[in-house]
Order: structure tokens, then sequence, then C-alpha cells
């Protein structure tokens, strides 16, 4: 999709106002002032190339992770009132990775409104987890500033409701910690982590890793860690290995805590 240059000085243009306006149709969030919607999409490659355009996403991301923290901390709280803290530490660090993120941005079909310089454009910017997770918590911090916490609260319910709801159904567990303890209910070897590839400079490192287990090879997936990429991988292994039913399925159910027969 494409947009016309703009300045936050004077807001959107008729035309990005237009695309601004379909992105809350299309997503069900509503803002009062549709500039700051505007800056948390407007990402630093842009500002670099289109004068006078001045202000870019940076620090309403930087807002908007410190909001989605209290959010995730205040909702799991409440959801989960016989957890303990590091159950609740895991459960909030999964939902608040850039992984996570990245999918809640796909589902906002955030990436189509995005303002990116050419370099970036031309690089895939569009498709860059990194990019699309930091264009979240800018959004969710546009939006604590224009409609308060209990909205920006109730809306974090909305958009990681299915990814809580998982969390949920695995007892807290991180998936590393289950597909280990299947591999010992099962009397096979622990499961292995591959790293395949790490690309990206250094301050901002993308690594691949698979999850082996009893030679199957589930992933390469990426994470902005090493532990985050693991634990994707794991968590595919775990998905796939649940689907298949039978003795696999009600093992994995033992683990978890919901084996009802």
């Amino acid at each position: 999709m494409k947009h016309s240059r703009l300045s936050h000085v004077c807001g959107p243009d008729v035309s990005r106002r237009t695309s601004l306006q379909q992105f809350q149709t299309i997503s069900f969030i509503q803002f009062h002032d549709i500039a700051l919607l505007d800056l948390a999409l407007t990402h630093s490659s842009y500002v670099n190339e289109a004068y006078p355009v001045h202000n870019d996403n940076e620090r309403l991301e930087f807002l908007g992770d410190s909001v989605l923290g209290l959010c995730i901390s205040h909702i799991l709280y409440e959801q989960f009132p016989t957890r303990h803290e590091g159950e609740l530490a895991r459960m909030k660090s999964i939902l608040v990775s850039e992984s996570s993120l990245a999918r809640i941005a796909a589902t906002l079909s955030l990436a189509d409104y995005v303002l990116l310089g050419k370099g970036e454009e031309n690089s895939g910017g569009r498709q860059k987890p990194a990019i699309l997770a930091d264009a979240t918590e800018a959004l969710l911090g546009a939006y604590y500033l224009d409609s308060g916490f209990e909205a920006t609260k109730a809306l974090v319910v909305r958009l990681f409701s299915d990814d809580i709801a998982a969390l949920a159904f695995s007892s807290g567990k991180d998936f590393k910690s289950i597909i280990q303890e299947y591999a010992q209910k099962r009397g096979i070897g622990l499961p292995q982590y591959e790293m395949v590839k790490a690309e990206g400079p250094e301050h901002a490192r993308h690594f691949y890793i698979s999850c082996i287990l009893d030679g199957e090879t589930f992933g390469p997936l990426e994470g902005r860690t090493k532990k985050e990429a693991e634990q994707r991988a794991a968590r595919q292994a775990f998905e796939a290995l649940h689907a298949r039913g039978g003795d696999t399925t009600r093992i994995l159910d033992a683990i978890l805590g919901t084996d009802h027969s």
C-alpha cells in the first residue's frame, strides 16, 4: 500500500487520513486524535527520507512497551489467581515477545499501514517481525495516550485473548519443559536445539533454531534471542505432537494437568 508524504506538524494529509480511517474500521480500534495513530505507524526510516516529517514512533514504542507490560501483568494477575509469580512471569514473557507482537500485527494488517522509507521498503521491511512488533507497541502507547489505561487494557484483552487461552491450556509451563518431560516419559532421547542461522547486526540479531526430537525436526523458528527461538520451536513440536492423538496426546495432557480420562 502506497502512502503520500505528510507532516506531523500539520497532521495527516487527506490520503493518509483516509488510509488511517480504513485501518480503524477494519481493526475496530478508534482514535479521538488520528495524529497519534499516524505517528504510531511512522517508522524512523520514513522520517529519515521524508522532509519535513521529523517525528517517528520510537517514543510511542518506548511508552507502549511499559503500557503493554502493565496491562498483561494486570490481566494475568486477575485471570490466574492460583498461579505463582514464576509462572506468571513466564506467561508474560511469552505474550510480550517479538514473535507474539508480530502475530498481533498480522491480525491487524498493521504492515499495510506503516510508513517506511524506500530503503526499508525495498529490503522487505513490511515483513520484518521487529518492525511489526515495534509498531504494535507504538500503537498501544498511542492508544493509551488517546483513550486511557482501562480502554487500553480492554484492547489488550481482545488482541491477546487467544494467546492467553493457549497459555492457560499449557498451565503456564514453558514449551521446552513440556517437551523435555514428554521425552522422559516416553523414554526417548532428550530434545536437542540446533541453531540453523543467525541474521542481522549485533544489536538486532535474529536466530533460527530447530527442535530435534527422536529423529524428527521441528522448525526452524525465528526469535530475537536464542531462548525465544527455542521456545517457538518447542511450541511447534508440542502442537504437532498433540495433534497426533492416542498415547502421544494423553501423555502431553497428563503433563499439562488436563488429562480427564
